[in-house]
């Protein structure tokens, strides 16, 4: 079993050696902790990059899980190709809502009350007062409606805005209403103040907020990427922030990481955070209860959970 945390670190593994499990540390360095051929269990390491995640994918003949602490697995799914039939692949849904969905509010509320321009008049010694747009009484649209989706929603509810509508890949019902399918996203975007996108990055969703998306957003609207950069179209977005016509706060770019000297740091009404909407204190209880749980699910020859892809 590949960790990149160390076993000891994690209250309810398996014993090693009664389970028939053997625990070895590999946080992405340059030397494998074994020969990545007895791998059955491989714990991806966290936020180290493509390169790093599938690296020894190849040469893990014997592997049956792969587990990210992601929710995304998009970093993974390009070496995905060189496994045997019947992996599992599988996501970090759980982990992440906690953190992701406390920063979707931090920029939603940084970007309407101006907190970006306090800041720079702080350091200007400016005095900038005015008013400035709230988040009461405004339209908030979630583009992805998963479980991070529903965090986000459940942190909104004390925020009296006037109505937030869900948006996921299919219809269905929710205890605190419907979700409407991706069909008909165009007829929603235009009535949204606030369009958050919280979506997995597949074929499907790479640029999904393109020229005629961006478009549709009403004036003065606010869009919020939680999701991966290349849901956006980067140049369509620079032109519609560019005009002022609408806002951007951005967890995620494209490219990542952003460079210097690129268009979008200086971008009029766009907040850049550097990817950091699962990066938290609340990560690592959450991604150590998820590996005791699904090693504990292995152990016992038990389907492991979150299960989004099988080889």
């Amino acid at each position: 079993m590949w960790l990149p945390i160390p076993a000891e670190e994690i209250e309810g593994l398996p014993a090693p050696g009664a389970s028939g499990l053997n625990y070895r540390f590999w946080d992405g360095g340059p030397d494998f902790p074994a020969d990545p051929a007895d791998c059955a269990f491989y714990v991806v390491p966290y936020m180290k990059g493509e390169e790093i995640a599938i690296r020894p994918l190849a040469g893990m003949r014997s592997v049956r899980v792969v587990q990210t602490l992601s929710a995304g697995v998009d970093h993974v799914t390009p070496g995905i190709g060189a496994l045997r039939p019947g992996v599992r692949l599988c996501n970090a849904k759980g982990v992440h809502e906690a953190s992701t969905a406390e920063l979707t509010l931090a920029l939603i509320l940084a970007s309407l009350r101006g907190i970006p321009g306090f800041v720079r008049g702080q350091d200007a010694e400016e005095w900038r007062s005015g008013f400035y747009p709230a988040l009461a009484d405004r339209s908030v649209l979630i583009v992805g409606y998963g479980s991070i989706g529903a965090a986000i929603e459940d942190r909104l509810a004390p925020f009296e805005c006037a109505r937030v509508v869900r948006v996921a890949r299919s219809a269905r019902t929710t205890e605190r209403g419907p979700v409407h399918p991706l069909g008909e996203l165009p007829a929603l975007l235009p009535e949204a103040d606030v369009v958050i996108l919280s979506t997995p990055l597949t074929p499907d969703t790479r640029h999904l907020a393109d020229a005629d998306f961006l478009a549709r957003m009403k004036d003065g609207a606010l869009l919020v990427n939680m999701a991966r950069g290349p849901v956006v179209d980067t140049a369509a977005l620079l032109k519609e922030t560019g005009n002022g016509r609408i806002t951007a706060a951005l967890d995620v770019t494209d490219p990542e990481p952003l460079p210097a000297g690129h268009p979008l740091w200086h971008a009029p009404g766009v907040l850049v955070s550097p990817h950091v909407g699962g990066s938290s204190s609340a990560f690592m209880p959450r991604a150590k209860r998820l590996v005791a749980a699904q090693l504990t699910r292995f152990a016992a020859g038990e389907e492991p959970a979150n299960v989004v892809l099988t080889t």
